[in-house]
């Protein structure tokens, strides 16, 4: 079954992706073809689909990390990165995973296991980035977490006032202070 699961929720991503994160789980089902039971079944709720869709969209965002050019200087790779996380065609889902983040940090049965690993699984890929532009070592951990919180501060940011010059020009403003190593 885990190609069926798959399948849902390739569906499920690209309908949230065009904001039907708000919608019951029997019209989730509907929308992407499905019964509400398929649903239920591979994921356990409509909170378990949801985390699912947001973990997944992640997933893709830091696999990004791999696309960005070997060449580019560490603040080109990080302004190409920004644009990507800021695309309008992200909005749905960065708007889920905030609201994700906060029902799960408030508790909301069948999101806590949103919160596993939200900023663990960020760490190794951003340090690996960090290597490549020759970070010494014992700088990386922090380094990683302070771009994690500046880009998530951000974005949630965006998605509050959708003011996304004021936010391009903080993530600037933030470029230009940073100097890796």
């Amino acid at each position: 079954m885990p190609e069926a699961r798959e399948r849902l929720l390739t569906a499920a991503v690209e309908h949230i992706a065009h904001g039907g994160a708000d919608q019951s789980l029997r019209a989730l089902a509907d929308s992407i073809g499905t019964s509400h039971r398929m649903l239920i079944y591979h994921f356990g709720s409509r909170e378990g689909l949801l985390t699912a869709v947001a973990r997944e969209v992640e997933r893709r965002q830091r696999a990004a990390l791999d696309d960005l050019g070997p060449d580019l200087p560490p603040a080109e790779a990080a302004r190409a990165f920004w644009r990507r996380l800021t695309d309008e065609t992200l909005r749905h889902n960065e708007k889920l995973f905030f609201q994700l983040y906060g029902q799960a940090l408030g508790g909301t049965p069948g999101t806590a296991e949103f919160l596993d690993r939200v900023i663990a699984d960020w760490l190794p890929p951003l340090e690996a980035l960090l290597t490549r532009f020759g970070v010494p070592e014992p700088d990386r951990a922090a380094q990683a977490r302070l771009g994690l919180a500046v880009a998530r501060g951000l974005l949630l940011d965006l998605v509050t006032t959708g003011d996304r010059a004021a936010v391009n020009a903080a993530m600037e403003q933030f470029l230009l202070g940073y100097t890796p190593g």
